[in-house]
């Protein structure tokens, strides 16, 4: 919803001020140009982009409408899912969360917090995590290696889309000018006619360029930098799962665990240390239950 305000804004105040310095908005509606810069810029991400790359970076683009699925409600459910599994391999030993790790979707423990079950991603990276820890296929401090290389690989996949949408952007300003220089030929054709119709195709061809620019730096750059600011939220996120799997597998107690994750959050998803304890204590109640 705040892309869309935003792309209001700015297709707002641009159109506004073109008609309070006495333009039309239909002196700006050339079919031509935009075939020629649309089809150009589309054409370009499919030539630069592997299939995998420019699907991601469709779903992304769809994913800004909606906005960060990380917020302050998603986190608690997070501390109250890990803190319940630590819980439960502190008590049962590791072994008891094999049916929660192999089995996810069927996890008793899991479905009480489904924001959180929703996401595959985190639900399989956190399982990633401690799956090797219950195998015993490695030690504790070897898993910090581990996940970071998965993150590392996460980060990248996240890059590219947000690479290829950047170097379209930069190259939609050239795709402009070659709009409009194909009006300037198409004009330098017709120069013998009427004052009027050369005029008209002059204007068409200065819009190829103002759209090219527009786009540019009024679209398609601020929409890169959404795509980088999301995927940044989801990579935080995995990472609190990642501080708090290594820290309990290093021997931490389920609670503080949890509170190494939580001190490395942005202060506007992260709960007070109070405020964590109270809400850790009350899934220790609803358990006792």
């Amino acid at each position: 919803m705040i892309v869309i305000v935003g792309a209001l804004i700015v297709i707002g105040s641009v159109l506004g001020g073109f008609v309070m310095a006495g333009g039309h908005p239909l002196a700006l509606m050339h079919l031509s140009e935009l075939v020629i810069i649309g089809g150009a810029a589309i054409g370009a991400l499919v030539l630069m982009s592997p299939r995998k790359v420019l699907f991601d970076l469709i779903r992304q683009s769809l994913a800004t409408l909606k906005g960060s699925p990380y917020s302050k409600l998603s986190y608690d459910e997070l501390f109250k899912a890990l803190y319940e599994l630590f819980m439960l391999g502190r008590r049962s030993g590791m072994v008891a969360l094999e049916e929660h790790v192999m089995n996810p979707e069927s996890s008793g423990i899991f479905a009480k917090y489904p924001t959180f079950q929703k996401n595959h991603h985190a639900v399989e990276f956190l399982c990633n995590g401690l799956r090797p820890i219950i195998d015993g296929k490695i030690k504790p401090e070897q898993l910090k290696l581990l996940m970071e290389i998965e993150m590392q690989s996460m980060e990248e996949e996240h890059e590219r889309p947000v690479s290829v949408l950047s170097k379209a952007a930069d190259a939609m300003p050239g795709f402009g000018i070659v709009a409009a220089v194909l009006g300037i030929v198409i004009t330098m054709a017709s120069i013998a006619g009427p004052i009027e119709q050369i005029g008209e195709k002059v204007a068409a061809a200065l819009v190829g360029t103002f759209l090219g620019i527009f786009i540019s730096y009024g679209f398609m750059n601020p929409l890169a930098v959404n795509i980088e600011f999301m995927n940044m939220a989801e990579m935080a996120y995995i990472r609190c799962i990642a501080a708090s799997v290594v820290g309990f597998a290093g021997g931490m107690s389920p609670i503080m665990a949890v509170e190494v994750a939580r001190r490395g959050l942005a202060s506007e998803v992260k709960p007070t240390s109070d405020g964590l304890e109270s809400m850790l204590k009350s899934v220790n109640q609803v358990a006792a239950k």
